[in-house]
């Protein structure tokens, strides 16, 4: 990338200005001389692209409508997306790259959806593909991964990375709620939207999950390669079962490497989903709406990073380090790191991957029942660990009976599942959570 003039200001476009757009608006304005001072450059807002530019007065003749034209105008050098979602985003960056511009995003969706062709377009026109706001908002994460950790391999990045949903599977885990009840009191304090889909049923989660693996495991990972379940079916009981064992959920994105075994070439995984985790792992006191991911390498050990993961300021931070970033780059003529996907391991089917389970059923008490069960997962190659009962009455009437698992295959559990649910006994199936161990039972000292 060509240095600009020495003194030229580094001249910014931004599409969005709502929560975090108004933020970084904000800042802006407010650190100007030590955002000139960190990028060697003045950085200069010089329009703003929104849907309604009346609600944007104070904006004055930096607002406009027209979104394509501020993308490809001569004098901007960057331009910082903060509308989210997959279109018009998409068709404006490309024609931002396409056009020699730097690009700073926050859009995981689009990341995760259609990464690659964002980063293919920066390679083309030699111009900065910057997105750390994409995942965890606040916290350094992604840059650690692919610059900090570029020498290390990395084996795991395991963590929380919605505060939604943390925040909901604390209040349940701290004053006995309901899932209804902790979500009515998330959309209360402003922690859920009114439509909270993208959160509770994992999706958000799942994108920064495909990033984060993208990045670690140097592999074109999407949003499709990720298995994802939301946390909707957690029940009072279930976290009061968790408790039980000294353990909590959490919803937490898991982004693995499996080795090469005989045969079986190595490969990558990456899911979603409500987990039980011991008591004592550090995650197990992230609360609120904070987000902590863990990252385990084999040389640096297990590294983890913990802060805000939303909010327009601590969003706005993370898009403010990108700019610097890429005006720095801009100013001395230097470029920032390119996709790596030299590895392009393939993604492991979810049917493959082991973890530990726990099975809550409801069942009839009476002789023979147990046996019957283990039997059925004995059949289907899944190991028992413990089995603890509740419950029952000596006419034979509905028993709780908990199974926990040692490690087994999500197919082989799920078979043995969908079998038991059919058994005359058993009334029905109440739950099945992963228990997740994350290889570390507390800080080290």
């Amino acid at each position: 990338m060509t240095a600009n003039d020495p003194g030229k200001p580094v001249r910014v476009a931004m599409l969005g200005c709502g929560t975090v757009g108004g933020e970084v608006v904000r800042l802006l304005r407010e650190q100007a001389t030590e955002l000139a001072a960190r990028a060697g450059a003045p950085v200069e807002l010089v329009g703003v692209a929104v849907r309604r530019p009346q609600r944007h007065a104070d904006l004055g003749e930096l607002v406009t409508a027209d979104a394509s034209g501020l993308v490809t105008r001569d004098d901007v050098d960057v331009v910082v997306e903060v509308i989210g979602g997959i279109e018009p985003a998409r068709t404006l960056l490309l024609e931002a790259l396409k056009a020699g511009k730097s690009v700073v995003t926050a859009n995981k969706a689009l990341l995760a959806e259609d990464g690659a062709a964002l980063a293919e377009a920066a390679d083309a026109s030699g111009a900065d593909l910057y997105y750390e706001a994409s995942v965890a908002g606040a916290i350094p994460l992604l840059r650690p991964l692919r610059e900090s950790l570029a020498g290390d391999r990395i084996t795991r990045v395991a963590g929380i990375v919605n505060g939604t949903t943390n925040f909901i599977l604390s209040a349940m885990t701290e004053s006995g709620a309901s899932y209804a009840e902790a979500l009515e009191e998330a959309t209360r304090l402003g922690y859920a939207e009114a439509d909270p889909s993208a959160d509770v049923d994992g999706y958000d989660a799942a994108s920064k999950a495909a990033i984060l693996a993208s990045l670690a495991f140097h592999t074109r990972v999407t949003s499709a390669d990720v298995h994802c379940e939301g946390i909707r079916e957690v029940s009072a009981a279930d976290i009061a079962a968790a408790a039980g064992m000294d353990c909590v959920i959490k919803l937490l994105a898991i982004c693995e490497r499996t080795p090469a075994d005989g045969d079986t070439p190595e490969s990558v995984s990456a899911r979603v989903h409500p987990a039980m985790i011991p008591a004592s792992h550090p995650l197990a006191a992230v609360d609120g709406a904070f987000n902590a991911v863990f990252v385990e390498a084999e040389a640096a050990g297990q590294l983890m990073f913990y802060g805000q993961g939303a909010g327009g300021a601590p969003t706005a931070s993370a898009v403010l380090g990108d700019l610097v970033a890429v005006a720095r780059n801009r100013t001395v003529g230097g470029r920032g790191p390119r996709e790596s996907t030299y590895a392009s391991l393939p993604v492991r089917p979810m049917g493959t991957v082991p973890t530990r389970y726990h099975v809550s059923l409801d069942v009839a008490d009476r002789a023979g029942v147990l046996s019957t069960i283990a039997g059925e997962f004995a059949r289907h190659g899944v190991s028992i660990a413990a089995v603890r009962q509740t419950g029952g009455r000596p006419d034979g009437g509905p028993a709780r009976l908990v199974v926990v698992t040692h490690t087994a295959p999500e197919a082989a559990l799920a078979a043995t599942v969908e079998v038991i649910a059919g058994l005359d006994a058993v009334r029905g199936v109440e739950s099945v959570l992963r228990v997740e161990d994350l290889g570390r039972k507390g800080v080290a000292g």
